[in-house]
């Protein structure tokens, strides 16, 4: 069965069948052929009940959320006051750019969401103050990994369900990889780009910082508010999920008034589309996954693994060489989809939580997404800087290096992951 599983998605696949499509036919061809004495109605049981979930629930509120705050100004307000904040650093609009990013992250959960943006204003500003195109799309493409780091993010939800492990948590665990993470491409920044910033002329002044923060303040509570109630016990992730639809949608209408009841037809449109597109991935990699642990295939695995190397950092090595490698050609939810019953029981066995494993995955197929040929970071800010992937490929090369090497210090030191949650007794 294991042949046919992996064998039929790997023929699919090579025929650029979308993974979703590949995943059922495996599943089916397997079901069918194999010696399991299952009827095939299951596979129908199996798509209903993987979607009916109440986490689940929060997918399709945080993509709409964060639709309504891309359209209500939000982006703009947060970048401004960064600029205000942060104007007289050296590379100060590189590193507003990643901050940015950082708290459009906590809000839109979406990596493609806050390149658009946050890279749609940023990108053109720094071409003004004198960075090369190709700089200025590398810094906004590699800050837009930061989306599905900063919680709450969408494949930490997706990752939680699939694990069975709390929401909450995983949210928790993901701060300080996240800081880390802005922290290492802000450094990067500032070593390539020296130079190129045009010294801003504006002097500082605490009223325009003043002004700048009270602008922003709606957008800049909107995590505040969200993760403050997870962990306040006042609701759950999904309904925070809700609350965050309602607040984006009365700041951006009411408040702010950049969103009009025309714009709502459009943006719900956008976001069914998403959430869709996300939600099929989920249930057609459900059957598979069920055939998978059915046939012990994930225990097999860990098993082979653990006969062939018996030092674990040397399989954890392997198993970030793997993520990263999937990250070059899948999209983040069908890696997390596919890959997690099989790495679970594995790295579970040599000592690693669950909680910092679900952390390295969202990570490894963050940076997925600045590495060609599924770099669809890449290619939002390549089509926002009006240059081709090729152009920017060999600049997004510092940041990539940067981000693999917080990956493999969180690797071999999980304990920063688990730090937080352990000390606010999530764990």
């Amino acid at each position: 069965m294991a042949m046919t599983l992996f064998g039929t998605l790997a023929f699919m696949l090579v025929l650029n069948v979308p993974i979703s499509i590949s995943l059922g036919i495996a599943a089916i061809t397997a079901l069918t052929t194999g010696t399991m004495n299952t009827n095939m109605v299951v596979i129908a049981q199996i798509l209903f009940t993987s979607l009916d979930s109440f986490p689940l629930m929060a997918v399709p509120f945080f993509i709409l959320s964060g639709d309504l705050m891309e359209r209500g100004g939000i982006s703009k307000r947060l970048i401004e006051f960064a600029r205000v904040l942060l104007g007289k650093l050296p590379s100060s609009l590189a590193i507003i750019t990643t901050i940015a990013s950082a708290f459009f992250g906590a809000i839109s959960g979406s990596n493609a969401a806050t390149v658009a943006a946050i890279g749609g204003i940023m990108i053109p500003n720094m071409e003004k103050a004198g960075y090369p195109k190709d700089r200025a799309a590398a810094i906004a493409a590699s800050s837009g990994t930061l989306g599905v780091v900063i919680p709450p993010s969408i494949s930490i939800v997706t990752y939680a369900i699939i694990a069975n492990v709390s929401i909450g948590t995983m949210f928790m665990a993901g701060f300080i990889p996240g800081l880390m993470l802005a922290t290492a491409i802000m450094i990067v920044s500032i070593i390539t780009c020296k130079g190129f910033e045009i010294k801003q002329t504006e002097k500082f002044t605490f009223i325009k910082l003043s002004k700048a923060f009270l602008d922003a303040i709606w957008a800049l509570f909107m995590p505040i508010l969200i993760l403050g109630g997870i962990y306040g016990g006042i609701f759950t992730p999904t309904e925070a999920s809700a609350v965050a639809v309602v607040y984006s949608f009365l700041v951006a209408m009411f408040i702010y008034k950049e969103l009009t009841w025309k714009d709502l037809p459009e943006i719900l449109s956008k976001s069914a589309a998403s959430t869709a597109a996300i939600l099929f991935v989920v249930c057609l990699s459900a059957p598979f996954s069920w055939l998978m642990t059915s046939a012990n295939i994930p225990i097999a695995i860990a098993s082979a693994v653990l006969n062939a190397f018996s030092n674990k950092y040397v399989i954890f090595f392997l198993v970030n060489l793997i993520l990263l490698f999937l990250g070059c050609f899948l999209e983040t939810q069908s890696i997390i989809l596919l890959i997690t019953p099989m790495l679970l029981p594995l790295v579970t066995g040599l000592g690693m939580n669950p909680i910092a494993l679900g952390i390295i995955m969202v990570i490894n197929t963050s940076i997925g997404m600045i590495t060609p040929p599924m770099a669809v970071n890449l290619f939002v800010a390549s089509g926002i800087a009006k240059i081709s992937i090729g152009d920017m490929s060999k600049r997004i090369i510092p940041f990539l290096l940067a981000e693999i090497g917080v990956l493999l210090l969180l690797t071999y030191l999980p304990a920063i992951i688990t730090w937080l949650p352990l000390v606010s007794g999530l764990m």
